[in-house]
């Protein structure tokens, strides 16, 4: 039999049924391998949207878009485009139809055509709900496609119904984007639609101002909150509070951590794992246990990132062996230490110099099934290098590639910077060599670290060089190698190379440290150039350094000498 023949048999069934007892018979064909007509299908869908049943609609479209159910009759994307011709569609299906197409692109992750159908639905003179549309934009932010959710958002804001929802996701997006003005301009808008701004969009923008370092304008918002008669929830609190540790005001970072519970509001992990990490971080760790006693006597669900934070607060502190304790704590409350927390361990063993039981550590995650990660090779990396175990660096090195694990430039800049301390700048100019063959592009740091081997070892001229490809590498020398090669140019006794570099680092906004000053001025009094000496000490007292007595009489003496 003909299949468009066994379709109108199906069709005529499905007339006399209810829409669900249709949905099961149009199913059961589809399994049964009957090859659809674009009139069984538009029946059934308009069967459905004339009973309110949008899901089951959109999920059959869905599985047309995406293949599960084919035709030789049709393709997918021109049956859509039949399906929205009047004579397939009821008037009063024609929203919901629309409504059900554009979801089912979203979901399927298709955000152009989701949009190609929203718009062809608005230009026809239907309006979408706010849900439909919101789902559209969350797609577009979702995709990294914000500029083209902007313009979607203003395009068709006057076209289509708005929700607080939809200023929230877009103010997420701004944010997201780093483009807190426009989140600003859509908080302003909100108010224009005559809609209420709710606490989840001024959360939004303070985690916005806190991640833009603007901690101020974040207050400022929580502030407004409490004007607005909004309370600030866990969330609020917890990325306020995180915002002024970041910015170091621990002072109003605790403040915050205790006006949330004068509040009545508990803490959450991350709340408590953020007070937790700053105390851990200004080496107070025996508070930082005090809060983890707190959190445990509210029942707060922890996980080995909490314990994490600890054994990195004891390490901090020199304590890496009760940090190995904790571990076992771990273990005991049904936790399992993760790669997080063995190179949190094994940096604290570097720290104090005991690479025997670094190395044990080591081999120990390894048989406990982890896969030692970038960071744990650069870890021990550096461990072997400060204290001298150049052949173990290198064999770990050699190990990293085997497991093709590619050095970084972190990686390189260690070997280079401990060459470099033990005058081997043969053999930190190799390494740099490598860096550049294998692809990496040296930073700022990879070269003051170079250039303070070769300056300490008095290379000027191979420094000088490096200092003139920062240029060609498009990198911007910092203080630390103005300063770096001016005490080089000291050493070496180049009174004029040094002065130069000092006036051209003032130039570029940057103050030079008491050292290069001092230094500057002692070579300049030496080669007999008093006058420069004394402008240059005018210079610093004017940058707010103060020169020692020594200096200021050294300048004076020669001067009166004269």
């Amino acid at each position: 039999m003909p299949q468009s023949h066994e379709a109108l048999i199906l069709i005529q069934k499905m007339v006399k049924v209810p829409p669900a007892k249709a949905l099961l018979l149009f199913n059961s064909s589809t399994y049964q391998g009957l090859h659809h007509t674009s009139h069984s299908i538009s029946f059934i869908l308009n069967h459905l949207l004339s009973s309110d049943m949008l899901p089951q609609a959109q999920s059959l479209i869905l599985r047309l878009i995406s293949g599960r159910i084919s035709s030789p009759m049709f393709s997918p994307s021109s049956f859509m485009l039949q399906l929205t011709q009047a004579h397939f569609t009821s008037c009063s299906t024609y929203t919901p139809l629309y409504e059900a197409i554009v979801n089912a692109y979203v979901h399927s992750h298709s955000p152009d055509q989701a949009l190609s159908f929203l718009h062809q639905m608005v230009h026809k003179g239907h309006v979408p709900r706010s849900n439909t549309f919101n789902n559209l934009l969350t797609l577009l932010i979702r995709s990294n496609c914000f500029d083209k959710a902007w313009w979607v958002f203003n395009e068709l804001k006057s076209k289509v119904v708005l929700d607080a929802y939809s200023f929230g996701i877009m103010i997420k997006g701004c944010c997201e984007a780093d483009d807190l003005m426009k989140g600003f301009r859509l908080l302003a808008m909100l108010e224009e639609f005559c809609l209420s701004p709710n606490v989840v969009i001024y959360t939004t923008l303070i985690d916005g101002c806190c991640k833009n370092g603007d901690v101020l304008l974040a207050k400022k918002l929580f502030c407004k909150m409490d004007r607005l008669g909004l309370v600030a929830n866990q969330h609020t609190y917890s990325v306020l509070m995180n915002g002024f540790f970041k910015q170091g005001l621990q002072r109003e970072g605790f403040q915050m951590y205790e006006n949330m519970k004068q509040s009545g509001i508990v803490p959450n992990v991350y709340a408590y794992n953020c007070v937790i990490s700053e105390y851990c971080i200004g080496g107070m760790v025996d508070k930082a246990f005090k809060v983890f006693g707190e959190m445990r006597g509210k029942g707060i669900a922890y996980g080995v990132m909490t314990y994490n934070i600890l054994i990195g607060g004891l390490c901090r502190v020199k304590k890496p062996g009760e940090a190995v304790k904790l571990v076992h704590q771990v273990s005991s409350v049904g936790l399992s230490p993760n790669i997080v927390t063995y190179n949190v361990l094994i940096n604290g063993f570097c720290d104090v110099g005991k690479m025997d039981t670094a190395v044990r550590l080591f081999d120990q995650l390894k048989s406990n099934g982890l896969w030692p990660t970038l960071v744990t090779y650069n870890t021990l990396i550096a461990g072997y290098s400060k204290v001298g175990n150049f052949a173990g660096a290198l064999n770990l090195v050699k190990e990293m590639e085997e497991r093709c694990i590619a050095p970084s430039k972190v990686t390189y800049t260690i070997l280079i910077g401990a060459f470099a301390r033990l005058n081997y700048m043969e053999k930190a100019s190799k390494i740099h060599s490598l860096m550049e063959k294998s692809g990496l592009v040296p930073d700022v740091y990879t070269c003051s670290v170079l250039l303070h081997g070769l300056c300490m070892n008095g290379n000027m001229k191979e420094a000088s060089k490096l200092f003139k490809s920062l240029g060609e590498l498009q990198l911007e020398p910092n203080s630390v190698i103005y300063n770096t090669m001016i005490h080089g140019y000291c050493k070496e006794g180049s009174s004029y190379r040094a002065l130069r570099l000092l006036n051209e680092m003032v130039r570029n906004g940057m103050v030079p440290n008491v050292a290069s000053f001092c230094s500057t001025i002692g070579l300049l009094c030496r080669d007999g150039k008093w006058n420069e000496a004394e402008l240059l000490l005018g210079q610093m007292i004017n940058s707010g350094l103060k020169p020692s007595v020594s200096l200021y009489n050294m300048v004076y003496k020669i001067k009166n000498d004269v």
